[in-house]
């Protein structure tokens, strides 16, 4: 399995390309000028991206979304509760300094979708309280979760912005989260790559030391 990170855009979002020997590829999320850096790294690697999944629709997640998927001809998919910001991008509370033209997804995620690409199987966890549709990825086999803004090293997403909730958040993490093993490698989408384990036990959000986080 390889896993190629790309922090680009303004808010420094995590875009990541994923596959398996084959060469086959899914990428998740798509932030402001990573497009062509991915279309890059894909020439040079021999890799075929064959999927866009996006973890939110937050537009620091879903800039380049449009010119990756005429760049590679690949089908959207995004949770049927966030497609509004991407057909609507005004309804953001926090606007971005560039313009942010309309689109649809090609294809809805829901709770225990298995995307396929390769030989790898990612499950679809259904994960809200940054956004109402919020999802992760998991391939169990890989050991290799893909959080979005879910879940950072010592932190968790905000629940300060339109259709988030504390509350939701918690019992996303709690319930979907932290029930994976100890061992299972978390790629959230800001910052460094973490574990179930290590969150587990030092996130301060998640053993009482902290009541909520708005950044």
């Amino acid at each position: 399995m390889f896993i190629y990170a790309f922090e680009s855009g303004p808010l420094a979002t995590i875009a990541y390309l994923v596959g398996d020997d084959s060469g086959r590829a899914i990428i998740i999320d798509a932030p402001k000028d990573c497009a062509e850096r991915i279309q890059l790294a894909a020439a040079n690697k021999n890799i075929v991206p064959e999927k866009l999944l996006l973890t939110h629709s937050h537009w620091d997640h879903t800039a380049d979304a449009d010119a990756l998927k005429k760049m590679f001809n690949i089908p959207v998919y995004v949770h049927k509760q966030d497609e509004y910001r991407l057909v609507e991008p005004k309804t953001e509370l926090i606007q971005p300094p560039f313009t942010l033209l309309p689109m649809h997804a090609d294809l809805y995620l829901e709770e225990n979708d298995e995307i396929m690409v390769g030989g790898l199987h990612f499950q679809v966890l259904f994960t809200p309280g940054h956004t109402e549709g919020s999802v992760c990825f998991y391939e169990s086999t890989e050991g290799v979760l893909f959080t979005g803004d879910t879940l950072f090293a010592g932190s968790v997403g905000r629940t300060d912005l339109s259709g988030g909730s504390w509350e939701v958040l918690m019992h996303s993490i709690q319930t979907k989260l932290l029930p994976l093993p100890d061992n299972i490698a978390a790629y959230p989408g800001h910052g460094p790559q973490t574990t179930i384990g290590i969150e587990r036990l030092y996130n301060p959000f998640l053993n009482g030391e902290t009541a909520d986080n708005d950044e």
